[in-house]
């Protein structure tokens, strides 16, 4: 168990006057099972004229706003506190293998089963190929225990692809992702997606946080977080389950949920439509700290 302070500040400067602009915000945590939000708040500047929380339909938090001051600057900060624990182990869950499922899927009549399959089709940013397919019948063992089979998936991968931060961006085709096993969490979560995707497997992509340490003897500096991006995975009988392919293993109490879709673009963590603006330049900052930690960043928030 634990809990934590979540700060993301988003910051825009445009080159010419933004006379309004309307944005969709995906940064509020999740309260379910494994997390509760116990305090958010959100402040945007110049203060929106127009506000509002809802539920989409994955069930995410999402927050609408409309600026119509103008303006040459947006600042967008959420701040949380979030308590997080240890995803539940359930020892009498039967034992079904990555064969198993697909030969269950074939002939679905459960609404779960059902309501899973939404997540085995193309999506904007995920799309089926033979290729992936191959791909990921090299590296699941399909015969074992599914979440097993997973756990070895995503050690394997971290073992074979390198993080590498500015060698990609939203749009760099998963295929060279693929061919140069290199990117970053958004990139091996999407190609994992069209991997079980395109082996049947229904798969979401899921966006949150995970705290990040400094090397040994350095201090944490401000902003020097990020968002993060995993896999959840379906197992009929059992339900849905999250395992991080950047770093290899399934999910703890250190990961924090914000939202869940087919991809990327379900999930954006600020996106909108404004009116002007020309050029800008784009500051993100994120922190994550555990609270209780005296020398943690949230503390001081």
């Amino acid at each position: 168990m634990a809990e934590y302070s979540v700060r993301h500040l988003t910051h825009y400067t445009y080159e010419k006057e933004v006379s309004h602009c309307l944005n969709l915000a995906h940064l509020c945590p999740t309260s379910n099972e494994r997390q509760i939000c116990r305090e958010f708040r959100i402040e945007i500047l110049p203060k929106p004229k127009y506000t509002e929380f809802r539920t989409d339909y994955f069930g995410n938090t999402v927050y609408s706003f409309a600026v119509e001051t103008p303006h040459n600057i947006l600042s967008v900060t959420a701040e949380a506190k979030v308590f997080t624990s240890e995803p539940e182990n359930k020892k009498d869950q039967a034992i079904i293998s990555a064969s198993e499922i697909l030969q269950k899927l074939k002939t679905v009549t459960e609404k779960e089963d059902i309501e899973a399959m939404e997540f085995v089709g193309d999506s904007p940013f995920v799309s089926r190929s033979v290729s992936y397919k191959n791909f990921l019948e090299k590296y699941l063992p399909m015969d074992r225990p599914y979440q097993e089979a997973v756990l070895e998936y995503v050690k394997r991968f971290r073992e074979d692809f390198k993080f590498k931060a500015g060698s990609t961006n939203i749009y760099t085709p998963l295929d060279e992702v693929l061919e140069k096993k290199e990117g970053v969490c958004q990139d091996f979560t999407h190609l994992s997606v069209a991997a079980f995707r395109s082996m049947g497997l229904p798969c979401k992509y899921v966006s949150g946080y995970i705290e990040t340490y400094p090397p040994p003897g350095k201090p944490k500096l401000r902003g020097s977080d990020a968002t993060h991006a995993w896999i959840s995975v379906y197992c009929p009988g059992q339900g849905w389950f999250d395992f991080d392919p950047t770093n290899g293993k399934a999910i703890t109490d250190e990961y924090i949920h914000t939202s869940l879709g087919r991809d990327f673009s379900d999930v954006s963590p600020l996106k909108g439509i404004l009116f002007g603006g020309g050029k800008h330049k784009l500051k993100v900052e994120v922190d994550v700290s555990q609270l209780g930690d005296p020398n943690a960043i949230g503390n001081h928030i």
